[in-house]
């Protein structure tokens, strides 16, 4: 298992979804609601496969903020202890 993150789909990968292109003349705005609303649908039914796969990693920031709260309590030790 890698730690490499492929993103779902490359950027302007296909014009015809409209997710990086104007909203053609015979959309409305309620169209585009519609498509931006299923594609968000998709994007996290397919995080919720990846994490049931075991694909779920930890944010960084969380991991970054864990070992501060280790080495601040470690450092009140000995300063205080």
């Amino acid at each position: 298992m890698t730690s490499e993150r492929t993103p779902d789909r490359a950027p302007n990968s296909d014009p015809e979804d409209g997710a990086t292109a104007a909203p053609e003349a015979g959309h409305s705005p309620d169209d585009v609601r519609v498509g931006r609303l299923q594609r968000r649908r998709e994007k996290i039914a397919a995080e919720i496969e990846r994490n049931r796969r075991g694909e779920y990693s930890v944010p960084t920031w969380v991991l970054a903020a864990a070992l501060v709260v280790i080495i601040a309590g470690w450092a009140a030790l000995i300063i205080f202890g």
